[in-house]
């Protein structure tokens, strides 16, 4: 594992020393001020602590101590406050025309030998009926909650 040297300048210790001292941050960016003002070894640091320290008095994890230290490194000091949005993205398999086919199914007969639909059986036979090529029961049910569709039916007392 390569190890990292936080190495920080007067001014980056004075803001990060402002972070944690006064106003409102987010927790997740005091914590890594934290880490960082624990773990520089620059002149202007009195004392160092070792990241095992830290992650023991903070109650984080060692990896998270290593993780932010790294980005300060590699990314520069505002990447290492502040969490980087996920690079992921999703495609969405549930558009207009596969929530009606949905409510479509869910408002008709269930299959022989089945009192009601249930969401495996919505989505099975989405895919059976070629609607999509694979769907999880529980985009099923995200459809049928936002469309506000009961497949239940009413209780009648």
């Amino acid at each position: 594992m390569k190890l990292y040297k936080v190495t920080l300048l007067a001014d980056e210790r004075t803001g990060l020393e402002a972070i944690t001292r006064k106003g409102s941050h987010q927790s997740q960016k005091v914590i890594n001020a934290l880490i960082l003002l624990n773990c520089d070894e620059g002149e202007f640091n009195d004392q160092r602590s070792r990241g095992e320290d830290v992650a023991n008095i903070l109650r984080i994890s060692m990896r998270k101590v290593d993780r932010v230290k790294k980005r300060f490194v590699e990314e520069g000091l505002d990447a290492a406050l502040v969490r980087q949005p996920s690079q992921r993205s999703y495609e969405r398999k549930a558009d207009g025309e596969l929530e009606a086919h949905l409510v479509a199914l869910s408002c008709g007969e269930p299959p022989k030998g089945f009192a009601r639909w249930s969401l495996r059986l919505l989505a099975d036979r989405a895919v059976e009926l070629e609607y999509v090529d694979s769907i999880s029961y529980e985009t099923v049910r995200r459809v049928l909650k936002k469309t506000k569709s009961n497949r239940g039916g009413s209780l009648v007392g």
